[in-house]
C-alpha cells in the first residue's frame, strides 16, 4: 500500500518544492493538490464539512502549476490533482496541460478528476449545475481521445471539435491514470465507466464501513465488466489509525493520502515525521 499526502498550497503555507523534497526524502509515494479557481460570495451549495468555507479553498494555487514545482526538485515523487475540476476546464487546454506536466514530470502524473459539489463556482464557469456529469464524462472522452489519436475529433452534446492535432502526447501510455474522485455510488459508477481508479473519502467509507463499500464498488465493476484489479482505490484523508490502516492494506487498498494544513514547514515537518513512523509500523 502506497502513502502520500494532499495539501490546499497558498502563499502562506509551506512551498510546495520544500514540501516535495520532504516527502522524497521520507519516503511517501506522492503529492495530491486539490483545485477550486475561486469562491463565490453566494453560497447555494453547503459546504460538505459544514460551516463556512476555510480560507485554503480560495486562497489555493493552481494545481497543475503547484505540482510542476514540487516535480521540478524530485526524482520520484508521483504528482496527483485531488481534484481537478473538469466541469470547469475547457477540456481541449486542459489536455495539454495533462500531456505537459507528463512529459516534463517523465511519467509521474496521476489525473484525479472529479465533477465538483460547489454550485455556485460550476455555474460561474457557464456549466449547468443539474448536468455537470454529463458535461464531465465528454470532457474526460474527449481528452482521452486527444491524447490517443493522431487526428481526434469528438461530437457530443456539450463537448464539440474537428479533426485537429495537439503534442505532446502523454509521457504514460496510454495517458496518466484517471482516478475518479467521489463518493459511493454515483462516483463510483462513473470511476467504472471511464476511469482507471476511484478516490472515496475515509469519512464518508466510514458510515457505512470501509470494507462494505469496497466490496460493493468491486462487485459493481465486475458486473459491468471491469476487473476490479483495474480500478485501484486511493482513499483520502485517513487518519493515522494504525488498526484503520491495517485494514485498508488486509482489503487490498492501493493508496491511501492523509491530508496535511495549510500551514509552514515548522508545522508541516512534525507531522511528516509522525507518518513515517506510521509507514514503519505498516512495514512500509
Amino acid at each position: 500500500m502506497k502513502i502520500g499526502a494532499v495539501m490546499f498550497f497558498t502563499a502562506d503555507s509551506m512551498h510546495p518544492a520544500a514540501l516535495g523534497r520532504a516527502l522524497e526524502e521520507r519516503g511517501f509515494e506522492s503529492l495530491w493538490v486539490p483545485e477550486h479557481t475561486h469562491v463565490p460570495l453566494t453560497r447555494l451549495s453547503e459546504y460538505p464539512g459544514g460551516g463556512p468555507l476555510p480560507r485554503p479553498y480560495y486562497d489555493i494555487y493552481d494545481p497543475f502549476l503547484a505540482l510542476n514545482t514540487a516535480a521540478a526538485v524530485t526524482k520520484n515523487l508521483m504528482i496527483g490533482t485531488g481534484i481537478c475540476l473538469v466541469v470547469q476546464r475547457d477540456p481541449i487546454v486542459t489536455a495539454k496541460m495533462v500531456s505537459s506536466i507528463d512529459q516534463l514530470s517523465h511519467g509521474r502524473f496521476l489525473f484525479g478528476v472529479g465533477n465538483g459539489w460547489n454550485r455556485d463556482e460550476i455555474e460561474n464557469h457557464g456549466t449547468a449545475f443539474a448536468t455537470r456529469n454529463k458535461l464531465a464524462r465528454e470532457r474526460i472522452e474527449a481528452m482521452q481521445a486527444i491524447w490517443t489519436q493522431d487526428a481526434p475529433s469528438y461530437d457530443g452534446e456539450f463537448v464539440k471539435f474537428g479533426p485537429m492535432n495537439q503534442w505532446p502526447k502523454p509521457f504514460q501510455k496510454p495517458y496518466p491514470p484517471m482516478i475518479v474522485g467521489g463518493a459511493f455510488p454515483h462516483a463510483a459508477r462513473r470511476a467504472i465507466r471511464y476511469g482507471n481508479g476511484w478516490i472515496p473519502r475515509a469519512d464518508r467509507l466510514e458510515h457505512d464501513g470501509v470494507g462494505t463499500v469496497i466490496g460493493k464498488f468491486r462487485a459493481m465493476a465486475t458486473e459491468a465488466g471491469r476487473d476490479p484489479a483495474s480500478l485501484p482505490i486511493t482513499i483520502f484523508r485517513v487518519p493515522d489509525d494504525l488498526a484503520k490502516l491495517r485494514f485498508c492494506q488486509e482489503i487490498g487498498i492501493d493508496r491511501v493520502v492523509f491530508s496535511l494544513p495549510a500551514e509552514q514547514d515548522d508545522k508541516i515537518l512534525p507531522i511528516l515525521d509522525r507518518w513515517v513512523a506510521v509507514k514503519r509500523d505498516l512495514g512500509l
